[in-house]
């Protein structure tokens, strides 16, 4: 009688372990490619050596065998020319156990399962079998050798996103949940999506940059549509997010953009999207970042006598902080040198092959200053080592005069971020981006940089290029130089109190000498407050003064903020805002100039959780959540957003307004489903303030 197949077991929990797929919430079976999966096929009688077998799994609407989307692999038959192997570890009676290995450069996806017997062919029920890359494997181009770091970078679901200010530096938790329901699917979606070759996908460098496109909804109606409006009426404000899980369902689900993404909310979705499907990611948070329009690698920043940024002057722009990802893989494409971590970028800033795309690109290749490597080195070689050159604009005659105050060459692109491995604290990879600023290596790499930019680079912006007299035109200084000059003058700005919103903003700008002498110095300074991209949100005041200075000596100015200065600002806006001084001071009888800027950020009363520190699975706990407003002003349309995967599902609690001293609490009720250690997230956001985060880590077992 003809041999049928009369069932499959994909024996899922033992496979799906070995793979380290048993945290993805799916029923089908999840494997990871270039790494041996058994199972079971069931016959109708025994199977004989004359019988006839093959199992085939085929990928994409049309699979075939002569576009490599169609294996039919027969255990009697030497492995085919495909790469995947399949052998029979045991036949017994009616019941065969097979060991299926797909080649380590299969494309990723969805592949269905059909067995053939003679000229039977069996269909199961849930023929899907899911296939990622795989970071275990060493043959394939994401090996990644330490358990530790594989741990972090593709199993851990949730982490940091660092924010603020290059100095005040603060790490916003966030939920990646790659493991979460529909998460899997919404990315097998975008790969169909992406359009890519089904012989692409097997390719990590291809898939990245797809990827980097479609995580922004610009040209193809991506996953996010990025807002920096500050108006976020009809769509949830980027500071409202507190992981990409809903994002990325809500997206599965309508198939349409979400509102709203800015640049972390991007870089979230974009590192869950690549852990999903199996390519190590971390998320980069680069301060100072320079985001430099015209590949010259200069920002040109414009003041005017008071100090105030002139944002109309200049499309250039420096962000407090940009965050975007590193994908971890080998570069088959580059000549030798440059595999390891590489750039991507889903935030929507300057178009690449005419899309909204970034990267991948090798940071050793940013480092070292090799910038004609693909994809668009030069882009994030800006970012990161970009000048700063100051210019003043003064009314001579009713015209604008540009002059030149100073050029900074070491303010971009600082305390480069991401989270540790293990554990939950920051790690600075500024190191892994570029040499310490003024070394020898460092000034080759960028005599290398600038070997490989286009020619017309220097000149100051091309807007209003035609009213700037030549001797402005400035070249690159080879050395930098450092900001103390002739007179041996440096400034300081720092905050005399801490910056709680309510209260006035206590500042200072310090001048200090170092040299002997009589100084006459004039110093003004003015106080902004911004978004994070750098514009201008409101400008709060500023000084003015003649300061008279002997030998090495110092003297302190304060520059103080009454509150309702800055009250309404806050609230109109729906970004977190920051509080940005800059100081100019000019010396008399001399052509020194200097221009110092500082950014801080308020700071808000912390949310506490009380909670057990251990839990038993399927077993309830309460966890409650408690703020007390220490502030001296209410905190209105108050809502707090918890989410705690594997834990319970994302809630929120309308709080209304907190006036002054007033203490809320909320409580869930939290059924865990998973083991380990596992992390609750809160946030409150307000329309004063845009979010205090709190997390807290519970193990259950």
């Amino acid at each position: 009688s003809d041999l049928k197949v009369t069932g499959i077991d994909f024996l899922k929990s033992q496979n799906c372990r070995l793979h380290h797929t048993d945290a993805y919430n799916i029923k089908n079976l999840v494997v990871r490619r270039g790494q041996p999966f058994l199972m079971q096929l069931n016959f109708s009688r025994e199977l004989k050596a004359t019988d006839k077998l093959a199992v085939r799994f085929g990928i994409g609407e049309n699979p075939m065998k002569i576009r490599g989307t169609l294996m039919s692999l027969n255990p009697r038959r030497e492995p085919d020319f495909s790469g995947w192997q399949i052998s029979i570890v045991k036949s017994s009676d009616k019941e065969c156990l097979l060991s299926v290995t797909s080649s380590p450069r299969a494309p990723v996806g969805k592949y269905t399962l059909h067995v053939k017997t003679g000229t039977n062919i069996y269909k199961p029920e849930n023929d899907t079998v899911y296939l990622l890359f795989n970071p275990w494997c060493e043959a394939d181009v994401v090996f990644l050798a330490d358990e530790a770091q594989k741990k972090e970078y593709v199993l851990n679901d949730t982490g940091y996103i660092y924010v603020g200010s290059a100095y005040n530096i603060t790490g916003r938790p966030w939920n990646f949940g790659q493991f979460e329901e529909f998460i899997l699917d919404a990315c097998m979606y975008l790969l169909d999506k992406s359009q890519l070759k089904l012989s692409n996908r097997r390719d990590t460098v291809l898939v990245s940059r797809a990827m980097s496109a479609l995580v922004n909804a610009n040209d193809d109606s991506g996953v996010l549509l990025g807002n920096w409006s500050g108006n976020y009426s009809n769509g949830t404000s980027p500071m409202d997010w507190i992981g990409s899980v809903s994002i990325l369902q809500q997206y599965y689900k309508t198939k349409k953009p979400v509102c709203y993404g800015q640049c972390w909310v991007f870089a979230g979705v974009l590192t869950t999207v690549m852990r999903c499907l199996g390519v190590p990611s971390r998320c980069v948070s680069n301060f100072n970042s320079a985001h430099d329009t015209e590949e010259n690698l200069r920002v040109d920043i414009y003041m005017n006598e008071y100090g105030d940024k002139l944002d109309r002057l200049s499309l250039d722009s420096i962000w407090n902080f940009h965050v975007w990802n590193d994908v971890w893989m080998k570069r088959k494409d580059l000549p030798e040198g440059f595999d390891g971590w590489q750039a991507i970028d889903s935030t929507p800033q300057e178009q690449s092959q005419g899309i909204f795309q970034c990267g991948p690109c090798p940071l050793k290749g940013i480092r070292e200053g090799d910038v004609y490597l693909p994809y668009d080195s030069k882009f994030v070689y800006a970012e990161v080592n970009a000048d700063k050159v100051y210019w003043l604009v003064k009314k001579v005659n009713g015209k604008d005069k540009y002059i030149r105050i100073s050029t900074e060459t070491e303010g971009v692109g600082v305390n480069i971020s991401t989270k540790a491995v293990g554990e939950n604290k920051r790690e600075d990879i500024t190191s892994q981006y570029k040499f310490p600023e003024g070394s020898e290596e460092e000034r080759k790499a960028m005599q290398r940089a600038y070997s490989f930019l286009r020619p017309s680079g220097l000149v100051p912006r091309a807007r209003f290029a035609s009213i700037l007299p030549m001797e402005n035109m400035i070249s690159k200084p080879a050395v930098p130089h450092d900001t103390v000059s002739q007179s041996g003058i440096q400034l300081e700005i720092t905050n005399k109190e801490p910056l709680y919103p309510g209260n006035p903003l206590e500042l200072a700008i310090t001048v200090k000498t170092s040299t002997s002498g009589y100084w006459t110095i004039s110093l003004v300074g003015s106080c902004q407050l911004q978004s994070y991209t750098g514009k201008v949100e409101a400008s709060l005041g500023y000084i003015k003064e003649t300061i008279k200075l002997e030998g090495i000596s110092e003297k302190q100015v304060a520059l103080k903020i009454p509150a309702d200065e800055y009250m309404k600002t806050l609230a109109s806006v729906e970004d977190e805002v920051h509080i940005h001084v800059t100081a100019i001071a000019e010396v008399e009888g001399t052509d020194d100039k200097l221009t110092k800027e500082a950014t801080m950020s308020f700071e808000y009363p912390p949310i506490t959780v009380q909670m057990p520190e251990t839990a038993k699975l399927n077993e309830e706990f309460t966890c409650a959540f408690i703020f007390k407003n220490r502030l001296n002003m209410s905190l209105d349309n108050c809502k707090l957003l918890v989410e705690g995967l594997g834990i319970f599902k994302m809630a929120t609690f309308d709080e209304g307004d907190i006036k002054p001293g007033k203490i809320i609490k909320s409580e869930v009720v939290c059924t865990p489903t998973r083991l380990g250690e596992k992390k609750i997230v809160a946030k409150l956001t307000s329309t004063q303030i845009k979010g205090i985060s709190v997390e807290k880590t519970i193990t259950i077992t």
